[in-house]
């Protein structure tokens, strides 16, 4: 053995102990893969060279020999074209595979060589965003014109493109290809989004004397109330001065729908009918949002208007606010083909025309869905008169399947990751394996996790294997004997924690969203604290959230206190959770509503999907629990009003 080889099995002897908490370090060879995991986090080339100048029989060999080829493209000196290559072969049709080919058509595409680019990129199966606008790109560069029709085609799926797309995007402006209308309309959408900075940059691409007064831009975006109140005489007389004016509007529309509808009152004279047609319809959408009463009649006020999807969706959901069943029909009616077909269209249609007494169109569009695991099918379900209850299993998966999936090396390989706590390249391992893969396999695959206690992958797995079936896999209820005491103790429903953690965490211990809600229950630092001292628990730490018993004392007291602050509704404590107790009593109207209704219209749509999702998972593990059928109608009950002082 080479003297510097040897050093290097040395080091790792001596890096064993820097396994990140978590990591078993158990099967031979594991302190080298560790090492070398350890040596490209801090860019270690020395350390990579030698761990990769060495092979074994370690599963996860492979993965070393990637890391240092990953250290050796983000060196400023030329690619090593020939072991790239040889790599690709040899593992051909890996993730590992996939994600160097990536690496490397990024250093080309930094390196400015777009020729090497477009002969590598056709071989990559999963490209992202960034690497397809670059794609655009590269071929732009070698003379492919016809990249630019493929951008037209998609102009309209690109509003929130990465700066990659900006090359592309441009150059089918200028080529003809977009019509300077369509940029404007763009430069809209953008501003009515989180990133309206985004806006500034199209803009850019149009000819200066057509684009908006930079010097205006920066004030009618920062400060776009103040901005509308000092407006010149004159600015209505360029599409850049009246386009501002939109984008101000729109701004303040976000923030204050009625104070937008005010100001568009006093500037409408000076504005064409369709840029009076498209404000009125952001305010309208925003009216929804903001679930104030009259959005139904600013909707109205945007007959002939072409509406965006959202601002479609949002008139549906105003109706439904408004408890105008004719209203709702008539807005699902008018939605495009593809959108009115969507199960909560289809379900929420059933319903107005059972409200207008047309019951059998209603019962014909639930049947187009009932049966269905999901929030609207089970609804849907119920209007039939067939509560849910999950379907029996499918029996003994065949022992030559399991066998098989057993042995896959993309689900070895992704095994070895997980028990070394490399969770991050553990997943692309799994999903990978499962790509292209039949029914059986994916759900060998979800036995396989469940023994090896992955509980997400188990869940996820058996998901993709059949979203209609597989229910034993697909609701596990593991730790219960941690969770049911504090539950019981608690005084709260088993199936809707369960139905909780599920959504929140998988059942992943470790957990932990990029806001830093860690855990079983993804428990707040803050929230952690708090109910710490609200229930007299002594010398709580943050580190604390880590553990399972302590997380999941602290998210069902949580639970508790929250349903107990909301009228002790489930779905006003699951949008609670989620968006935070003061946000879900706002969200009531001043009527009694239907749960499923006060959930449809909750205006976060991280919240809305979270909603739905608990409260249909709460319905299936009460079926399961209790071995009997359920009903979701029930469980999302009537919201109360909100009290007049509110």
């Amino acid at each position: 053995m080479k003297k510097g080889v040897t050093a290097a099995l040395l080091a790792v002897g001596l890096l064993a102990s820097t396994a990140a908490p978590g990591q078993t370090v158990s099967e031979p060879g594991d302190t080298r893969i560790v090492a070398a995991r350890e040596a490209l986090r801090k860019g270690d080339q020395r350390m990579l060279e030698q761990l990769a100048a060495t092979t074994g029989p370690h599963v996860l060999d492979v993965y070393v020999r990637y890391w240092r080829l990953v250290n050796v493209l983000a060196r400023p000196e030329p690619a090593p074209d020939a072991e790239l290559d040889a790599f690709l072969h040899a593992e051909a049709g890996t993730v590992l595979a996939e994600r160097l080919r990536a690496d490397w058509l990024r250093r080309l595409a930094k390196d400015g060589d777009w020729a090497r680019f477009v002969t590598l990129y056709p071989a990559l199966r999963n490209p992202d965003y960034e690497m397809r606008c670059t794609a655009w790109t590269a071929r732009l560069m070698t003379g492919d014109r016809s990249a630019l029709e493929e951008v037209a085609q998609q102009w309209r799926t690109l509003d929130d493109a990465p700066a990659a797309c900006d090359t592309p995007l441009r150059a089918a402006f200028e080529s003809g290809s977009v019509s300077e209308d369509a940029v404007w309309q763009r430069a809209r959408r953008q501003v009515d989004t989180r990133k309206p900075d985004d806006a500034r940059i199209t803009w850019r691409w149009l000819p200066a004397e057509a684009a908006p007064a930079a010097a205006q831009v920066e004030h009618a975006l920062k400060s776009p109330g103040a901005w509308l109140d000092r407006l010149p005489a004159n600015f209505s007389v360029t599409r850049g001065g009246r386009e501002l004016v939109l984008a101000a509007l729109t701004r303040v529309a976000r923030e204050d729908s009625r104070g937008a509808y005010d100001r568009l009152l006093r500037l409408q004279d000076r504005l064409g009918s369709e840029e009076r047609g498209h404000m009125m319809a952001v305010i309208a959408m925003h009216a929804a949002l903001d679930q104030f009463p009259e959005a139904l009649g600013l909707y109205r006020a945007t007959a002939g208007v072409e509406l965006t999807p959202l601002q479609r969706a949002w008139r549906v959901r105003a109706a439904l606010r408004a408890l105008d069943w004719k209203g709702v029909r008539d807005a699902i009616e008018a939605l495009p083909d593809g959108e009115r077909e969507a199960p909560e269209w289809t379900y929420w249609l059933g319903r107005a025309h059972a409200a207008t007494g047309n019951r059998t169109e209603a019962e014909t569009l639930f049947a187009r869905i009932a049966g269905e695991p999901h929030f609207y099918g089970i609804l849907a379900g119920e209007e039939l008169g067939q509560p849910f209850s999950p379907p029996p299993s499918n029996g003994l998966l065949p022992a030559a399947r399991l066998a098989e999936a057993e042995s896959d090396p993309g689900l070895q390989r992704a095994l070895a990751l997980y028990r070394l706590d490399m969770r991050t390249e553990a997943i692309r391992e799994w999903i990978w394996a499962l790509r292209d893969r039949d029914e059986p396999f994916r759900l060998a695959a979800a036995h396989i996790a469940l023994r090896n206690e992955l509980y997400d992958r188990a869940i996820n797995t058996a998901e993709l294997a059949n979203p209609r079936a597989n229910f034993e896999l697909r609701f596990l209820t593991p730790y219960r004997d941690l969770i049911e005491p504090q539950v019981r103790s608690q005084g709260l429903d088993l199936a809707w924690i369960y139905g909780l953690m599920r959504q929140e965490s998988r059942f992943v211990v470790p957990a932990r969203s990029s806001a830093g809600a860690q855990g079983l229950m993804q428990v707040m630092p803050a929230t952690g604290k708090w109910v710490a001292g609200q229930i007299g628990l002594r010398n709580y730490s943050q580190s604390m959230l880590a553990d399972p018993d302590t997380n999941v004392l602290l998210g069902t007291s949580y639970m508790r206190l929250i349903l107990e602050g909301l009228d002790n509704h489930p779905v006003l404590a699951s949008a609670g959770y989620n968006a935070g107790p003061g946000r879900a009593r706002r969200w009531r109207d001043e009527k009694p509503l239907e749960g499923a209704i006060y959930a449809e219209t909750i205006p976060f749509d991280e919240t809305r999907d979270y909603v739905r999702k608990v409260m249909t998972n709460a319905v299936i593990y009460g079926a399961m629990l209790d071995r009997r059928p359920q009903s979701l109608k029930d469980r999302l009950g009537v919201v109360s009003p909100r009290p007049a002082r509110e």
